[in-house]
């Protein structure tokens, strides 16, 4: 320090070197990056910590099962089975949801309307954040409000998104359809892989859930930004905004993609917490836990996944209604009679067409989702021109389905019923709605598979048989 001004009777001042002051802001940058960071690690190891310490309790629950049950019979199968896409061949474990064919789905033994009760909700808002779900089919718990919020703030700090990826995703022709850019780009993520890493580094079978849950975690922090990126990219200006470490996830989400309207973040937490998971047998989920089972990381794994889903038989189905309900209303007009929506039904069906949204491989009743859906929908736009067409297939096609007599469910599926919601708060690009389910799924899909590697689940090798074979075997 220098002394600048001696003179007696005058209290001398001081200054503080150039020296001095760069080192000084340098210990204040290195304390708040180190705060930051121990915040960070905290966040991560509450969720961590409590899946550390239910795993040995159920994986020894699970070693004790099969000891004692392992030869037991828990089903047949038929050669309509292996021919019929394998439904109703009780042949996986899916520890985080149950789809029961009246009931609907539960996530580890709740239902949708006791998870809208119970989860905890983002400020001011009714709907139940995806972050508790996510902390509910890892752990079986209902969150805290306080768990919660410590994983939004983590994704909020994991999710600024690999240049490389940027790079990748603006050299896209934005013809490109964004399930294509979604999927390609996580795959390139893979570069981020701490399962990977570690996997070629020789890490022990103990450890393969800890990198599992590490890789989720950052790559469903990343997923946001990466679908907001490719929404601006192929529809707009292809600018998104910045993370707020103070919202969560949907918040975040809805304000990255342009949007502004707090019942469209209301939207986003109801939307996303709902197509989380369908147990495990539909194609995402089922195929997240296959390519998993060879030990492809979680990035290759749930890109694989999202080929699937998009597929137009899964999450393509809601643009395929929509499809189908903007060519009604072009085909009907505006004035849409009882007597002429059974016409179209009819004539669709006469053609050799299905009613998209309507029916499903499990269920035999209402999709609790499509419910749900309806329920927000009356709430807050029940005279909306599209949401009372949805209102009258609801009262029109089941009984036609079942005059036809062609199907064992002529119910709704989550499907027939998103398409308008989103509709109405103005995404009307149809084509990136799957992107959305994708976000959603990878809830549902990655928290499986942390079970799956926990559990020490083989590689998938079902056996396979041609025709041939089968024709001697039943004879």
């Amino acid at each position: 320090m220098v002394r600048i001004d001696g003179k007696r009777g005058v209290r001398p001042r001081y200054c503080l070197s150039a020296r001095y002051v760069s080192w000084y802001l340098m210990c204040a940058v290195r304390e708040a990056m180190s705060l930051q960071t121990r915040q960070h690690s905290s966040y991560q190891s509450d969720l961590k910590t409590i899946l550390a310490d239910l795993l040995p309790r159920k994986q020894a629950e699970v070693k004790e099962f099969r000891s004692q049950h392992g030869s037991k019979v828990v089903g047949e199968v038929t050669v309509d089975m292996m021919y019929g896409g394998m439904r109703g061949i009780r042949g996986l474990v899916t520890e985080t949801s149950l789809l029961d064919p009246e009931e609907g789905i539960r996530f580890r033994g709740y239902s949708i309307p006791e998870l809208q009760e119970q989860l905890p909700k983002g400020p001011g808002g009714e709907e139940p954040l995806p972050e508790g779900i996510f902390f509910l089919m890892l752990t079986g718990q209902i969150p805290s409000q306080s768990q919660v919020d410590s994983i939004s703030a983590d994704w909020a700090a994991r999710a600024d998104l690999p240049q490389h990826v940027v790079q990748m995703v603006a050299n896209f022709p934005n013809t490109l359809h964004p399930m294509s850019q979604f999927s390609s780009a996580i795959s390139a993520m893979q570069l981020e892989s701490k399962f990977a890493r570690a996997y070629a580094e020789g890490m022990p079978k103990t450890k393969y859930w800890e990198y599992t849950f590490d890789d989720a975690m950052d790559l469903i922090a990343k997923l946001p930004p990466l679908a907001s990126v490719i929404y601006r990219n192929c529809y707009h200006d292809g600018k998104i905004g910045a993370i707020d470490p103070q919202k969560d996830w949907s918040a975040n989400f809805a304000s990255m993609l342009g949007f502004s309207d707090p019942q469209f973040t209301e939207l986003m937490r109801l939307y996303l917490t709902i197509h989380t998971d369908h147990e495990g047998g539909n194609v995402s989920a089922h195929t997240c836990h296959l390519v998993g089972s060879a030990l492809s990381d979680p990035y290759l794994s749930f890109a694989a996944a999202m080929n699937g889903l998009a597929g137009p038989l899964h999450g393509l189905a809601n643009q395929e209604v929509l499809v189908w309900l903007k060519k009604l209303q072009q085909d009907v007009g505006s004035e849409v009679t009882n007597d002429k929506l059974k016409e179209f039904i009819w004539n669709t069906l006469n053609n050799g067409q299905v009613v998209p949204g309507y029916g499903h491989a499990v269920l035999r009743k209402t999709d609790p989702r499509y419910v749900c859906q309806r329920l927000f929908a009356q709430k807050h736009l029940p005279n909306d021109p599209l949401f009372r067409l949805v209102s009258q297939l609801y009262e029109i096609v089941p009984d036609i389905l079942l005059e036809q007599g062609k199907t064992k469910n002529p119910w709704p599926n989550v499907d027939a019923h998103s398409g308008c919601l989103l509709q109405y708060y103005g995404m009307h690009e149809m084509g990136f709605y799957t992107v959305l389910f994708g976000v959603s799924r990878a809830l549902g899909v990655l928290s499986s598979l942390v079970w799956d590697r926990a559990l020490g689940l083989p590689i998938e090798r079902p056996k396979s048989f041609t025709t041939e074979a089968l024709q001697k075997m039943v004879s």
